[in-house]
């Protein structure tokens, strides 16, 4: 048994008395329990049930606020005013007849939702140097409430018992169930702003972004509504009873398949029962955690009404299945509206960690051309823009996540995400400004000068290692083939470089008309930071309009099949191109060299 599941008895919502079997059904929403903690700054709601018509009272610390249980759920809901951050624990107590709930512990600071999928649910005990942190994570005023596995179709009212833990206060023995990235991020806040820090993990490993937009926000975009469509028609056509019986089929090709690996008989699979309730949500149309809103509906909306600072979100891996940019586009902004509705904050803070994952190899000079079919790249460029449409740039941030250069679907170098996020939040949302240094840069222009491109940024970028060489630069012509480039910086009088320059080509493409950057599937190649800063690497970026190709009609997929496979042959051709020109290259450069030794040195 781990440490949290030790504590959670200790850490749940307890009632003062022991309540007879006929007890009214007196309950708060289950995102409330001891050790929790309350936004400050903002009116403090709580809400819950109990029999309709029934009088409940609420009191948080000294003050005292009653409500009427209404409607047929007999929902009551009281508010208190906002208070400013106070790590003074309290008690909030609910009464309603001779029932009362107490919740302990509770104090008041900033609550952060950690959502999107596995990667961003991945453990602290999990990724690189957490048993350091772990080591150093005794904190009392930062606490975690966890929400697990729950999709759902409808928008639920409140969090089914097993899919949640409780409030859990931040310690060695609990640390390591945290999310990776919200720890790094909460425990950097917490300790430099010395207020309490609530962390709600809530990220679902393996869902699609469609799933984490709210439901209604599908209807604010024609793409996304004809999406939403094609998930009703696919719902309105499913059928349960050959899904249920497909199990059957499933199992028994399983079975098979474990005898022949000689299996026992006493541990193969048993049969699933033959009911709907034996289904996944994968298989069930409108509850995948593929499909419109269902996370959101079962997971995030479920505690919507709960005041909140912000939101930190990292996902990807799924969308490259069916590889949609335009779509996903679209979706991240309706997302990041939805959530500013729902949460009733028009400038709630959002930080998008890119990318998410990958199950392809890391980009170097062997493989270069052969990892720029893409479809990750085209979908970190998706959730830049998509953040960038929102128009708030004062209130929201994209870290870029390609440096790590750690192949696999869940690579372990986390903390540096959430480091870089708790800078941007520091500077920005909390007020360090320069004691905290936070920044951004971006291409302001791409210009060709006969065979080469001259790239204009609004920063200096330079490797953080300072090496003068310049990595993950491709270039092409009118073709749309793109070769590994050469990049230099150019040589200015009075100065040994312009740093807000670079000078990009390829002795393959003679006139070159795109250049892209650190744009492959993997870990692409690319050190460029910007002003230097190892936290802040120059995002992804293409000059070209040649978009990923994507169908309108929701059921269809262009790039399955033979046509992205004649595109892997062509980069695969054009890696072998490449490796053949610069390999002839070095044979006349060699010839040359032996003819100029071969002179007589001059006055001989």
């Amino acid at each position: 048994m781990s440490p949290r599941t030790l504590l959670l008895p200790v850490l749940a919502l307890t009632a003062v008395i022991s309540l007879p079997a006929n007890a009214r059904a007196l309950k708060t929403h289950r995102i409330f329990s001891s050790n929790m903690v309350i936004q400050r700054d903002k009116p403090i709601v709580i809400w819950g049930w109990a029999d309709a018509g029934d009088k409940v009272a609420v009191q948080f610390g000294a003050e005292k606020a009653e409500a009427v249980a209404a409607g047929d759920v007999g929902r009551w809901e009281v508010k208190f005013p906002a208070h400013p951050a106070d790590s003074t624990a309290r008690t909030l107590s609910v009464s309603s007849g001779d029932e009362t709930l107490r919740l302990d512990n509770v104090v008041i600071g900033d609550v952060w939702v950690m959502n999107g999928q596995s990667n961003m649910a991945m453990g602290l005990d999990k990724v690189n140097d957490g048993d350091f942190e772990i080591a150093q994570a005794d904190m009392p005023l930062l606490r975690q409430f966890r929400i697990t596995t729950n999709e759902s179709y409808e928008l639920l009212t409140d969090l089914p018992d097993t899919a949640v833990e409780g409030w859990n206060v931040c310690t060695r023995e609990t640390a390591g169930g945290i999310s990776a990235i919200g720890y790094a991020f909460a425990s950097r806040v917490q300790r430099a702003t010395g207020i309490p820090i609530g962390v709600i993990d809530n990220a679902r490993g393996g869902a699609s972004i469609e799933s984490l937009v709210p439901r209604h926000k599908f209807e604010d975009h024609p793409m996304a509504a004809r999406y939403a469509d094609s998930v009703e028609k696919r719902r309105s056509e499913f059928d349960w009873d050959a899904a249920v019986s497909n199990l059957a089929v499933q199992w028994e090709r399983q079975v098979e398949r474990d005898r022949k690996k000689g299996v026992a008989e006493d541990k193969l699979p048993p049969k699933p029962a033959l009911v709907h309730e034996s289904l996944r949500s994968w298989n069930i149309p409108g509850k995948s955690p593929s499909d419109a809103a269902s996370c959101y509906n079962g997971m995030f909306g479920a505690f919507k009404g709960l005041n909140i600072k912000g939101v930190l979100f990292h996902q990807g891996y799924n969308n490259r299945f069916d590889c949609r940019p335009k779509r996903y586009r679209v979706l991240l902004k309706l997302m990041v509206e939805g959530w500013r509705e729902d949460f009733n904050d028009p400038a709630l803070p959002v930080g998008v960690i890119a990318g998410c994952g990958s199950d392809s190899d890391v980009q170097t000079t062997e493989n270069f051309e052969a990892m720029t079919v893409a479809e990750p790249a085209y979908l970190r460029e998706a959730q830049r823009l998509g953040l960038a449409d929102v128009g708030d740039p004062a209130h929201t941030a994209y870290f870029p996540d390609y440096d790590t250069r750690i192949p696999g679907l869940h690579p372990k170098k986390k903390l540096a995400y959430g480091f870089r996020a708790a800078r941007w939040a520091l500077s920005t949302i909390y007020g360090f400004g320069k004691k905290v240094e936070w920044g951004s840069g971006s291409l302001v222009s791409a210009q060709a000068e006969a065979d080469v491109m001259v790239l204009t940024f609004d920063h200096k970028v330079m490797p953080d290692d300072h090496s003068r060489v310049l990595e993950g630069f491709s270039i092409a012509d009118a073709s749309g083939k793109f070769y590994l480039a050469h990049a230099v910086y150019p040589n200015v009088a009075g100065k040994v470089s312009d740093f807000t320059k670079v000078y990009v080509w390829s002795p393959l493409v003679k006139e070159p008309v795109a250049v892209r950057y650190a744009w492959a599937s993997g870990g692409p190649m690319g050190n460029l930071k910007v002003d230097g800063n190892e936290w802040l690497p120059l995002p992804s970026f293409r000059t070209d309009t040649w978009d990923y190709p994507e169908s309108e009609d929701p059921a269809e997929q262009v790039m399955y099949g033979a046509k992205r496979k004649a595109l892997t042959l062509d980069a695969n051709e054009r890696l072998e191109y490449r490796k053949q020109e610069e390999a002839r290259q070095a044979v006349e450069i060699l010839a040359r060299l032996k003819t100029l030794g071969s002179q007589p040195a001059k006055g001989k």
